[in-house]
C-alpha cells in the first residue's frame, strides 16, 4: 500500500471504527489504511486519555494528528546556515536606497568575498525567509453600501470607422455599481474631460440615478495631479461633480485592486460585447453596448454576488441612489490668460476685455457655449456673452474714463471734447466731423484736440473763429498757422520789438463789396 498522510476525516473515521469495536485487521481493510498507521492512531488516543466511551470533539482529534503525524525538523544544511550569518547584509542590499541591488549582483558581491554556495540555494532562501518578490497578502474589501460608489474605467475595444472613412481606435467607458454590480459602457474615439462627462451623462440617464461617490482611475481628464490622500481633480470634471452632487475618489496609482469590481470587467465587456461585431459608425457602437448592458450583461447571475445585477439594481440598489439630472450639463473650458495692455485677454482666438486694474495679470478664464466668465483667484472679475473668433467684446466701463471715447471712436465724444477747450473749436469739431462719414477725419479731430493742449485753447479757439469764417476746415492748416505764430514770438521775445503778423487771409476791400460799379451792372 503507498504512502498517503491521513487527512483530519480520515483519522475521526478510523477512531470511530475503534471506539465501535473492530479490529485493527477490519478497520485496515474496510477504511484503506495500514494497520501500521490504525495502531499508531489508536495509541496516540489512549496516549490522551480516550476511552472507547469518550466522545471523538476535534480538541482530542487535533492533538492526536499533532501526535502522529508532527516529525522533528531536519538539522539545517551547512549552506543554509552560512546564508543564515549573511542576513543582515542581504537584507541591506535588498532594502537598499534608493535603489535596491538584484539578488543576481548580491550573489556576485558574496561570491568575491570567498562564499561557494549557488544563487539557487540564495534565491530559495530570499524567497522563504526574507519574503523576496513574494506577493503581498491581501484582504477582501466589503462592497461600499447601497447607492454609494460607481467605479469607472477606460478599456481598449477595438478599432471603428470615424465619419472621415479613418480607421480609429474604439475606446469604451465602463461604469459598474459596486454594490448590485449593474453596469454601463459607452464607447467613444477619444478620453478627454468632455467623453468622461458624455459617458457619465449617458449613464445616469441609463441607470435613473446618480451614486454618491464614483472611483476613476488616475486618468488625466479627470485627475491632473495624482496623490493616495490628496489628489487634484481636474477642474472642469470637479465643476460637474459639485453640479451632480456625487465626489471624486481616485484610485491610487497601479492600485487596479481600488477599482477592482470594473477592472475584471473590462476584459468581459470587449469578449462578449464588441468581438466579432461591426458597426456602422459610433451611434451604432453606442445603441448596441446599451442594449446589451440591460439585457445581457445586467440579466445574467454575477460570479460573485450570485445575483442578477438588473434585478438586485431595480429591486434595492435604485431607491438608495440621487436623482438623475434634469438638465443638460454645458461643459465648460478652463483656461488661464494674461490682460494685455489694451485691456483685453484672448480666449479660443476671441477678445473679451477687463478692467484696467487687472492689464498685466493672469485671470483664471471659464468659457462655456454661452458666456465667458473672467477670474481673479477667487474674486469674480467680469462675465462677456460668448462671441465667435475673431470678434470681440468690449465694455466701455473698464477703460479708463478719458480714453473711453477714443477707444470706441466716439464723434460725440470728441465734439464734447473740443466744446470744452472752446465755442470756436466746439464749432470746429462739428464742421469736421459733420459729414456722411466722420470716422474718416477721427485723427485730425484728435489732432485738433492736441493743439489746444500743446498751444493753449484760446489761441486755437481764435484761429478757428478766423477759419471758420473764411470756410477752411483743414487742421494741418490751423496747424502751419500755429507753429509760423510761434516762431514769430520766438524772434520777437529775441529781438524785443514788437512784430506785426502778417494776415495771410487780407483781401482788397472792393473784394468783398456787394454794390457794383458804377457804369458796371
Amino acid at each position: 500500500m503507498s504512502f498517503r498522510e491521513l487527512t483530519m476525516t480520515d483519522v475521526k473515521e478510523v477512531l470511530r471504527r475503534w471506539t465501535a469495536g473492530q479490529s485493527v485487521r477490519q478497520m485496515a481493510r474496510e477504511s484503506g489504511v495500514d494497520r501500521k498507521t490504525v495502531r499508531r492512531y489508536i495509541e496516540a488516543a489512549k496516549s490522551v486519555g480516550l476511552t472507547l466511551a469518550s466522545p471523538l470533539d476535534d480538541g482530542a482529534l487535533e492533538e492526536i494528528v499533532q501526535r502522529v503525524q508532527s516529525r522533528p525538523l531536519p538539522a539545517p544544511s551547512s549552506v543554509r546556515t552560512t546564508i543564515e550569518k549573511l542576513r543582515p547584509r542581504i537584507e541591506k542590499w535588498l532594502g537598499h536606497e534608493p535603489r535596491p541591488l538584484r539578488l543576481a549582483r548580491i550573489h556576485e558581491l558574496l561570491m568575491r568575498e570567498g562564499y561557494t554556495f549557488s544563487y539557487t540555494a540564495l534565491r530559495r532562501y530570499a524567497h522563504r525567509e526574507l519574503g523576496w518578490r513574494e506577493r503581498a497578502l491581501t484582504v477582501r474589501i466589503d462592497d461600499a453600501p447601497l447607492g454609494e460608489e460607481a467605479q469607472i474605467d477606460f478599456g481598449l475595444m477595438g478599432a471603428l470607422t470615424d465619419e472621415s472613412g479613418k480607421r480609429r481606435k474604439l475606446w469604451a467607458l465602463v461604469v459598474t455599481l459596486s454594490a448590485s454590480r449593474y453596469q454601463f459602457v459607452w464607447p467613444t474615439f477619444t478620453q478627454t474631460t468632455r467623453d468622461v462627462i458624455e459617458g457619465l451623462e449617458a449613464a445616469w440617464r441609463f441607470f435613473g440615478g446618480i451614486p454618491k461617490r464614483i472611483v476613476p482611475d488616475n486618468m488625466t481628464s479627470v485627475v491632473i495631479r495624482a496623490s493616495a490622500q490628496s489628489p487634484t481633480i481636474h477642474r472642469t470634471f470637479l465643476e460637474y461633480a459639485q453640479a451632480r452632487g456625487f465626489f471624486v475618489d481616485p484610485a491610487r496609482v497601479r492600485k487596479p485592486q481600488d477599482k477592482a469590481r470594473v477592472e475584471n470587467q473590462v476584459a468581459y465587456v470587449r469578449e462578449r460585447c464588441f468581438d466579432g461585431e461591426s458597426f456602422v459608425d459610433l451611434a451604432a457602437a453606442r445603441e448596441h453596448a446599451r442594449v446589451w448592458c440591460r439585457d445581457v450583461a445586467g440579466t445574467r447571475v454575477h460570479g460573485t454576488t450570485c445575483k442578477v445585477p438588473r434585478d438586485e439594481y431595480e429591486q434595492r440598489e435604485k431607491a438608495a441612489m440621487q436623482p438623475p439630472p434634469t438638465t443638460h450639463f454645458d461643459v465648460p473650458a478652463w483656461s488661464s490668460a494674461k490682460v494685455h495692455p489694451d485691456h483685453h485677454v484672448q480666449v479660443a482666438r476671441a477678445l473679451y476685455s477687463a478692467p484696467t486694474q487687472y492689464v498685466g495679470k493672469i485671470l483664471d478664464v471659464r468659457a462655456d457655449t454661452t458666456t465667458v466668465r473672467l477670474y481673479f483667484g477667487a474674486t469674480f472679475v467680469k462675465a462677456h456673452p460668448r462671441v465667435a473668433a475673431g470678434k470681440r467684446s468690449t465694455d466701455p466701463n473698464d477703460y479708463p474714463s478719458h480714453k473711453t471715447a477714443h477707444a470706441l471712436r466716439s464723434v460725440d465724444g470728441v465734439k464734447t471734447q473740443a466744446r470744452n477747450h472752446g465755442t470756436h473749436v466746439g464749432r470746429y469739431a462739428d464742421a469736421l466731423l459733420g459729414g456722411p462719414l466722420p470716422w474718416t477725419k477721427m485723427r485730425q479731430a484728435y489732432g485738433l484736440l492736441r493743439l489746444c493742449e500743446r498751444y493753449g485753447s484760446d489761441r486755437v479757439d481764435t484761429l478757428c473763429e478766423r477759419a471758420l469764417g473764411f470756410d477752411v476746415v483743414d487742421v494741418p492748416r490751423i496747424e502751419r498757422m500755429l507753429k509760423s505764430a510761434a516762431v514769430v514770438e520766438t524772434k520777437a521775445e529775441s529781438s524785443g520789438k514788437l512784430v506785426q503778423l502778417v494776415a495771410r487771409f487780407a483781401r482788397d476791400a472792393a473784394t468783398f463789396a456787394t454794390q457794383p460799379k458804377e457804369g458796371g451792372r
